[in-house]
């Protein structure tokens, strides 16, 4: 008994972090609560697969990634079917690129990217342009980016083509870019 009550602490000290990452991907408070109870529920429940290859929270994380995904999929949040769908008017040309393939206004110069990374500002800028894609944009590129499942594990999940994954990625790394360079790498940070 004592070593579940054991458990019980080290599930509940990573909370606030999984309630972070979930609130990130779900952009619902309510929903990321769920999807971080169903996970320290799961872990509870499978104590006896953890062990101890990885960290405690790089285990509960990896839980926590698939009840969003289940979670998402089961309410229809952010990925309606006809959303998913590529449709005759999609046209992945942005404005970006004139008709010879050069830039029409160039990346900003961005610097030394690797130190932006120790920045807690860089941070807020990133998250706050994720929030400003479509939903289903920013849930395609976490899975892939952030969450690191493969193509072929997100098109299965929320079963899509590798056709729309693709123009979906695209789109949502074209937002990135903008919002980043107009609200991060085009401004002066100390």
């Amino acid at each position: 008994m004592a070593e579940q009550d054991d458990l019980a602490q080290s599930l509940e000290a990573h909370r606030k972090y999984l309630q972070r990452y979930a609130q990130f991907h779900l952009r619902d408070a309510s929903l990321a609560e769920d999807a971080v109870q169903d996970t320290l529920i799961a872990a509870l429940a499978q104590r006896d697969r953890f062990q101890g290859r990885s960290q405690l929270r790089t285990w509960l994380t990896g839980i926590l990634k698939h009840k969003i995904i289940d979670l998402t999929r089961s309410r229809g949040r952010g990925l309606p079917a006809d959303a998913l769908v590529l449709g005759e008017d999609s046209d992945s040309n942005d404005g970006s690129f004139n008709a010879k393939g050069k830039w029409v206004d160039p990346p900003a110069d961005w610097g030394m990217p690797d130190a932006a990374l120790e920045s807690n500002q860089f941070w807020r800028v990133y998250q706050d342009c994720c929030q400003r894609m479509s939903r289903r944009d920013a849930l395609v590129f976490s899975m892939r980016e952030v969450m690191g499942l493969s193509s072929e594990e997100i098109c299965k999940k929320i079963e899509i083509t590798t056709t729309n994954l693709h123009v979906i990625l695209f789109r949502a790394r074209l937002s990135l870019r903008s919002c980043m360079s107009k609200n991060w790498f085009g401004t002066h940070h100390d």
